[in-house]
């Protein structure tokens, strides 16, 4: 419902309805995507294959669903995911606060040598080569490290907080530290409770990374009960492909309710799903975040 103010004109109230309605409806074209997909994981896969889907599901079934719960086995790499999730973030955040913190003091010295090293390398990466040998010698393949330590930084998150710290007033710091305040104590009791929009905004890029990890898992965890949530939904519906062209034929009414189109979408339904409950608990500093680290001043 919009709600006009008095003082508005009649024109002024027809170009904001106008404007609402614009944006309403770019709102449900960028929605759409997700809601068709919502609907064919509910949908049969003949329904999905004839284009008969398009706003609500076609011969409603939970086939797909199912299928990717049958063997328990979703379930533990979902656990594996949250894991995974929860501790990188945490490392990510621990180690970009403790370089973006000093990065942001001008008295620090060498800050500007150490600025230059490590826009260096934004510039130049390794290569999957020599991270996977550097990864195997160390020993740490089939092991969550593997994942956590080439990333445990991102230079770029670390510059937005870098940025964000440099815009508090430094009179804040100023005077803790004539009353006695050290580094440490100013960081944690100061610094860290103004920076709460920035830190949002990094710790829903990081999770939303680490949820959605899929390369460094599939180089580096070979063990079936260690692999995350996106590398077994990939495995399930290539085995779905697999066991469609085995017993194409031989089983009508499965074939008829379960394809890769339907297996696809609960997937992405299923993976999705956290991320969009968790947002809405961070949206508003997110938001703030994000502008305010990007832009100094």
């Amino acid at each position: 419902m919009i709600i006009f103010s008095k003082s508005m004109s009649v024109w002024s109230r027809l170009g904001t309805t106008a404007n609402y309605m614009i944006l309403g409806f770019f709102s449900l074209l960028a929605l759409y995507p997700f809601w068709y997909v919502i609907v064919s994981s509910f949908s049969s896969s003949r329904a999905i294959t004839a284009g008969e889907v398009s706003l609500w599901p076609v011969e409603f079934n939970t086939e797909a669903y199912l299928r990717l719960f049958d063997d328990g086995q979703l379930f533990t790499a979902m656990w594996n995911t949250i894991v995974v999730t929860l501790v990188g973030t945490l490392l990510n955040m621990v180690l970009t606060t403790l370089a973006a913190y000093p990065l942001s003091r001008k008295r620090l010295m060498g800050r500007n040598l150490l600025l230059m090293f490590i826009i260096f390398t934004m510039l130049f990466i390794s290569g999957i080569i020599p991270n996977f040998i550097l990864v195997k010698s160390l020993g740490l393949m089939d092991s969550y490290w593997s994942l956590w330590l080439p990333a445990l930084i991102s230079t770029y998150n670390m510059f937005v907080m870098k940025t964000f710290m440099e815009g508090l007033p430094e009179e804040i710091e100023e005077s803790a530290a004539i009353d006695g305040a050290g580094d440490w104590r100013i960081l944690l009791q100061i610094i860290l409770p103004l920076c709460k929009p920035i830190m949002a905004a990094l710790s829903l890029f990081y999770a939303v990374g680490w949820w959605n990890a899929y390369f460094n898992v599939l180089l580096y965890i070979t063990k079936s009960a260690q692999q995350t949530l996106t590398l077994k939904l990939y495995q399930m519906i290539l085995q779905v492909n697999q066991s469609l062209l085995n017993n194409s034929g031989s089983e009508g009414i499965d074939q008829v309710m379960l394809t890769p189109e339907g297996i696809k979408a609960a997937a992405i339904v299923i993976a999705v799903t956290p991320i969009l409950i968790v947002y809405p608990f961070l949206q508003k500093h997110f938001v703030k975040g994000v502008l305010i680290g990007s832009v100094k001043g």
